[in-house]
């Protein structure tokens, strides 16, 4: 079976927008056209992806599925679609994933200074995906936290970088100078298996200063988010994670290698 990459892209606005009106207005559609469309999607697929009422849709397990893997599946195509363009252009483009925190901007400058030709663009490795702008296409390289699937991967390590505590600066932990993990236990802790999963770091910590949970962070993603009404204490018994540089094991291209070896030296400060 084929995908229609054009219905899937109406698929994930629908999911998104949660509403048929206002998905047929981004994709500037008639809402009837819409509405066909993930018809014949669903029947395509063999499966239910909507649960619709009157007031909004609601996606089935088939549909959140897809969801997830579409974002994925849409951004690959895009990505090949640029290296498409960038091949008819002459143009040498390389891609750099970076983890929440994460600054990469001091490689970056250290490999352009050296590759003035090549042009670098970024790309934000959720904490939800980690790897998998290196599996999909859309990055080259990679400046992440772990742990991640590292099958065939190769790392480079940079450092170490401790775990925090995110608390609103209403909570009774909030004047403490550090924390263990026995003094959190009990609280409600976001993205964790049995709490609330949040999609992005705008979410996770306004949920944590409306009162709605705390959540064990890098340090550096704690202070890139710092507001006056939220906290970050150092917890002492929890492992710090690893920073590291990542390509695929497979690569041979010399910008990526080239990058690798600039930006260890750079990341590290030797």
């Amino acid at each position: 079976m084929s995908l229609d990459l054009r219905k899937l892209r109406y698929f994930v606005a629908l999911a998104e927008h949660g509403n048929f009106g206002r998905a047929a207005q981004q994709l500037f559609i008639a809402q009837p056209v819409l509405s066909r469309q993930i018809r014949a999607f669903e029947q395509e697929l063999g499966c239910t992806l909507l649960n619709r009422t009157t007031r909004r849709v609601e996606l089935t397990a088939a549909g959140h599925q897809l969801h997830e893997e579409a974002k994925g599946i849409l951004a690959a195509v895009e990505a090949g679609l640029r290296r498409v363009r960038d091949a008819d252009r002459g143009v040498r483009r390389l891609m750099v994933a970076f983890a929440p925190g994460l600054h990469v901007s001091e490689a970056i400058r250290a490999f352009g200074e050296h590759h003035p030709e090549v042009e670098i663009d970024v790309v934000p490795a959720h904490w939800w995906e980690k790897d998998l702008p290196l599996r999909d296409g859309r990055a080259q390289v990679g400046f992440l936290r772990r742990p991640f699937d590292d099958t065939g991967l190769s790392m480079v390590s940079i450092g170490r970088e401790p775990r925090v505590a995110c608390l609103p600066t209403s909570h009774h932990l909030a004047s403490r100078q550090e924390l263990t993990l026995a003094d959190l236990e009990g609280e409600p802790v976001l993205d964790t298996p049995t709490r609330r999963r949040t999609t992005s770091a705008e979410e996770k910590f306004e949920l944590i200063a409306s009162g709605h949970g705390i959540a064990l962070v890098p340090l550096s993603v704690a202070r890139t988010y710092s507001r006056p009404d939220l906290t970050h204490i150092p917890v002492t018994d929890v492992p710090a994670e690893e920073t590291c540089l990542v390509a695929p094991t497979t690569t041979r291209e010399p910008l990526v290698l080239a990058f690798l070896d600039i930006a260890t030296t750079a990341l590290r400060g030797d």
